[in-house]
């Protein structure tokens, strides 16, 4: 069983709705507000990667104190949690952030794919 496995996901239909529920819940309970507040909420993604460098050497045994202190599906659980801090990030700077994200995700895969490159990747 994979940590993914461990966990109920929302349907890919619902990733926004929960994404602005944990926005709305970061709000409701952040200690600092305004441009301090956006600031601290998008230096969390640093402490994310930091993490997901720190599961990596661990599922490699790369630190000879301490061996193989994670396993790979403990890298896969950090890279989501960037990929979440990341989106509640730019819920923050835009509360449009799906359309955002999906009109980005358009570009970058036109770009990498070529015309119509979004459409082909379904």
């Amino acid at each position: 069983m994979n940590a993914q496995d461990q966990h109920p996901q929302p349907a890919p239909d619902h990733l926004w709705d929960t994404v602005d529920a944990l926005w709305t819940w970061l709000d409701e309970n952040q200690t600092h507000g305004g441009r301090e507040g956006l600031l601290l909420r998008v230096l969390k993604l640093s402490e994310e990667v930091g993490e997901v460098a720190q599961a990596v050497i661990g599922a490699t045994g790369q630190n000879p104190r301490k061996g193989a202190s994670h396993t790979w599906d403990d890298v896969q659980a950090e890279l989501c949690d960037v990929v979440i801090t990341a989106l509640v990030a730019l819920r923050t700077l835009s509360p449009d952030a799906q359309a955002v994200f999906a009109g980005h995700l358009a570009r970058v895969a036109e770009r990498s794919l070529g015309p119509g490159g979004a459409a082909r990747a379904v």
